[in-house]
């Protein structure tokens, strides 16, 4: 028989002091020895209105758990699982369980629509939801472990000047078709402590097209050199470039443009949202090549790595913005549909 114990409709009630005794062996939790607590004083003073007012609680749980105490089972007073006794399993097969923890290995950085894009690809239809409960649960499993940052890139602060070539962007300049503006910066890369990179970067405004190079310095020998490699990679001829006012871009940089006539503007001092697309790429550029791969020390060696990325970002990668189609389908779907003469979608 339990001590200090009383006697209410047969039951036996254990008194307070015994109560704590079982918490502090962990025979019961916290929870349960209150309950028990809510019988024990019920025992002493046998008013169930009384015990509800002076713990705080209401008649219809006072009477719940009373239904189910029973005085030789403690565990009566615990909480029940209510886990559903039938659980729904996944149905998703496994095969497309294995297919989607590969891309997103492949790709760490892409989230559940672009991985579903690509799935659709591949003739697999499964949705982008679908797609993030999949990949939570091998973050559970301990199977899809996410990219450490292991380097981190920073925007170049640049001098702006104004080139004896270009000009602030006409009001009324407007942008139609691919390549009519595009949009140019540079993303200084701190591979190692001793080793600076400095990437020109490229994106078309219409067709989200870029194109990417690594130079060992910030010159405009390198502008100039960039200039050309643009024209020679994007599918579509260059009509103007926007530009800040860093030095990379003036003297041989700015006679290229000219050479080719080519219209380069130069934004006003202080105001990079206005080349809010070029910075928003080096945003994604730093986060999904720089902070994923290992880069390698040799330029020549970065520069393939980069052209690879490109492609990989110009013709796999799917683009919100673009309803999810790659730069590479868009330019294609638009090319076709100025052939028909419908306006594109976008």
């Amino acid at each position: 028989m339990y001590p200090h114990s009383a006697r209410i409709y047969g039951d036996i009630i254990p008194g307070s002091e015994f109560i704590r005794s079982l918490v502090r062996q962990g025979t019961i939790s916290r929870r349960a020895a209150n309950r028990l607590k809510w019988f024990d004083y019920y025992a002493r003073c046998g008013d169930a209105r009384k015990t509800c007012r002076y713990f705080g609680i209401s008649a219809q749980t006072f009477y719940r758990w009373k239904n189910r105490f029973d005085p030789y089972d403690l565990t009566t007073l615990e909480d029940e699982s209510r886990r559903p006794h039938k659980v729904r399993h996944p149905q998703t097969p496994e095969a497309v369980v294995e297919r989607i923890r590969q891309l997103r290995d492949q790709y760490p950085r892409w989230g559940r629509e672009k991985l579903a894009v690509l799935l659709k690809r591949e003739g697999i239809k499964i949705s982008g939801p679908t797609v993030g409960r999949v990949m939570k649960r091998l973050r559970a499993r301990g199977l899809l472990v996410e990219p450490e940052n292991v380097r981190q890139a920073k925007l170049a602060r640049k001098r702006r000047r104004k080139p004896r070539y270009a000009v602030r962007k006409p009001k009324n300049y407007r942008v139609e078709a691919p390549g009519d503006l595009v949009q140019v910066d540079t993303l200084q890369i701190r591979l190692c402590p001793d080793e600076v990179r400095f990437q020109f970067s490229a994106r078309d405004m219409k067709s989200r097209y870029d194109g990417l190079r690594a130079y060992k310095r910030q010159t405009s020998t390198a502008g100039a050199d960039f200039l050309y490699y643009l024209r020679k990679k994007f599918p579509f001829p260059i009509k103007a470039i926007q530009i800040d006012g860093g030095s990379e871009f003036r003297d041989q940089f700015e006679e290229a443009c000219r050479g080719k006539k080519i219209l380069l503007f130069e934004l006003p001092p202080n105001s990079p949202k206005l080349n809010g697309r070029v910075e928003r790429a080096n945003r994604t550029h730093r986060e999904e090549f720089y902070e994923v791969y290992d880069v390698d020390l040799n330029i020549e060696e970065h520069n393939r790595q980069l052209e690879e990325w490109a492609f990989i970002y110009n013709s796999i990668r799917p683009h919100q913005a673009l309803d999810y189609l790659t730069p590479n389908e868009y330019y294609r779907q638009w090319e076709r549909n100025q052939k028909t003469n419908v306006s594109p979608m976008y």
